[in-house]
């Protein structure tokens, strides 16, 4: 038997193509630039912490060009070449330096708070966006891949924005402020200590390609590992049942070895430019011993002023380096941002409609339906079908023959290419998604529970249903019993999607949620695939109550359980093959016919 996924994934198909390709053909985006101003606009969100985190920058990039003159003042004072007083000096001095320093502790108290700030709204509009975009979405994404660009990429935002980015606005300041004051005090000196930056610069531009082309690399090798993580953590039955182990271990290490590689080649390229910095810098004190001592002879400037010029090259190769370093950092936190921006450029999903029609009455009108996941393969061909209201109406046939494609249409969750969906005489693209699926309840084969009580899982579809609703939903599902004998009733919390109960007690709570959503229209996707054949016949008498003056669709590969129903489809390779009664199709020896000979009498026809 398979799955509702099984049957999903099949029905979509498309031949020639892999898992991964279908995850990772369209994710990435190229264009640093453009990430980098809609980052920007978050910035200007938090326009006060931001002027006041440029405030403190130049204040301290100020206090730290102007200690080295006072330096160089107080060793000229002391060589006698100048004339003052050398205690107020130092003392000013020191006090520059101590303004300094709580300047830097306030610059990153600042940007600390700023990148909260930022990295909230990110992750909120992040997720905000997860929950609007269309269904169609998340089923051609890796879900790994998707937190991956929740977490991974929004926590590099938010480290370049607290550590990398007060490091380069006040490194640029500093090297303004460095140069200016060099020129002032021997211009002939300060370019000959410039002629250093040249080598920065092409030292830097060599390396920041590579680092941005591996840093995207591992990027979206971490995405897709957290994919097969979260694949084979959900599916770890599965794995085990088949002996998959070594396979999937081996896929694993095939694609950790890539982001290993990519993860070494992006640090040996962010790292290597801190010692190449360090190498240009020391040929700099070099030019400055040298021509300094020269121009000292000879009287250009003071040996304070040498001293002074020392510092300067520090401070001036200092922010060089520095930037130079965190441009692996910044390039990696656009390579996220990228990412993230890719999720919340996507449209959401249509809302807008009018409301459905009152009417209790629902009658289902399918008219030449044509649908396919991907062009070129269609699922759907050539549907009708009324589903009269009040009535039960089962599809049946193969996997992979569209049953579970016509309640995605019915749902909305896809809209069809070709023909039209009514209700009760109302198209349903022109009814809203909301007003639509508040009037369907859906229980799927594979139950979805949430982290939370028993009683707030029951009323997910209906949260103004009354303790009445809800127990008399218990009972006439079948789970009375169970809930009861749990440590805290309806209040018991459900851990890990509803990993503390049975698969079985699973499904008979969704049957249970469907129940108190009390809808016009009912929808049941193998709903009773895990629980047992007693169990199965007492929700089967429950069902017929709840479904009485409702009108239900009902997909089964068990045809007991569809036995009662007024109508019966059978479909294949996404049409009509024949429809009746369960006597009828009996009688005509067709499809029915062979699955249920193939499912009852233990041969195939």
């Amino acid at each position: 038997m398979s799955t509702g996924n099984e049957q999903k994934l099949q029905e979509r198909n498309i031949p020639g193509m892999n898992r991964h390709e279908r995850f990772t053909q369209t994710e990435h985006a190229q264009n640093a630039g453009a990430a980098l101003k809609k980052l920007a606009a978050y910035f200007i969100q938090e326009k006060f912490m931001v002027a006041s985190m440029l405030i403190v920058v130049i204040f301290g990039t100020l206090c730290g060009v102007y200690a080295p003159s006072l330096q160089s003042s107080a060793i000229d004072i002391i060589a006698g070449s100048r004339d003052g007083i050398l205690l107020p000096t130092l003392v000013f001095m020191l006090a520059v330096y101590l303004l300094y320093s709580l300047s830097q502790l306030l610059q990153n108290f600042i940007s600390a708070h700023l990148s909260q700030r930022i990295v909230r709204r990110l992750r909120e509009e992040l997720f905000g966006k997860i929950i609007q975009v269309p269904i169609g979405y998340l089923d051609t994404h890796s879900h790994g891949d998707v937190m991956s660009r929740m977490t991974n990429d929004v926590e590099n935002i938010s480290t370049t924005i607290s550590q990398s980015l007060p490091s380069l606005f006040s490194g640029v300041l500093t090297i303004i402020g460095t140069v200016a004051i060099m020129l002032w005090y021997c211009w002939q000196l300060a370019l000959l200590s410039f002629a250093t930056v040249i080598l920065t610069l092409i030292a830097t531009r060599i390396l920041s390609k590579k680092v941005r082309h591996f840093s995207r690399k591992r990027q979206e090798l971490l995405g897709e590992l957290n994919g097969t993580v979260e694949e084979m953590i959900s599916g770890y039955h599965t794995v085990v049942a088949y002996n998959h182990q070594d396979r999937t271990t081996d896929d694993f290490c095939h694609t950790a070895d890539d982001l290993t590689k990519a993860g070494i080649r992006t640090d040996v390229f962010s790292g290597v430019m801190g010692p190449i910095m360090n190498c240009i810098g020391n040929i700099g004190f070099v030019i400055i011993a040298a021509f300094g001592g020269f121009f000292s002879v000879y009287g250009l400037i003071s040996v304070g002023v040498i001293s002074a010029f020392i510092v300067y090259a520090k401070q001036f190769s200092r922010p060089i380096n520095e930037i130079a370093q965190i441009y692996g950092q910044l390039q990696t936190a656009l390579a996220g941002a990228e990412r993230v921006f890719s999720v919340l450029e996507e449209k959401d999903e249509d809302m807008s409609g009018e409301e459905m029609t009152s009417e209790p009455d629902k009658t289902i009108s399918f008219k030449n339906m044509g649908f396919s996941y991907n062009p070129g393969h269609p699922v759907i061909r050539d549907f009708t079908l009324t589903v009269p209201s009040g009535k039960k109406v089962a599809l049946v046939g193969a996997t992979g023959s569209g049953k579970t494609t016509i309640v995605n249409l019915l749902m909305r969750f896809y809209d069809a290419q070709q023909g039209e969906i009514y209700i009760n005489g109302q198209n349903i693209r022109e009814i809203s998604r909301e007003s639509l699926r508040k009037n369907i309840s859906i229980v799927l084969q594979d139950t979805v529970l949430f982290t939370d009580t028993v009683g707030h899982n029951l009323t997910y579809g209906n949260e103004h249903a009354s303790q009445a609703q809800i127990d008399e939903a218990i009972q006439m599902s079948r789970c009375d019993t169970m809930v009861k004998n749990l440590p805290q009733g309806l209040e018991t919390v459900l851990t890990g999607s509803g990993e503390n109960i049975s698969q079985g007690q699973r499904q008979l709570l969704a049957i249970a949620r469907a129940f108190v959503a009390d809808p016009r229209i009912l929808i049941l996707d193998e709903a009773t695939s895990n629980v047992d054949t007693r169990t199965e016949k007492a929700i089967q008498d429950a069902m017929q109550k709840i479904m009485e003056n409702r009108t239900s669709i009902i997909i089964a590969h068990r045809l007991s359980t569809i036995r009662d129903s007024d109508l019966i489809v059978v479909m294949d390779h996404g049409c009509i093959a024949e429809w009746g009664s369960h006597d009828q199709l009996l009688k005509k020896k067709g499809k029915y016919y062979e699955l249920y000979m193939t499912q009852y009498a233990g041969f195939s026809i």
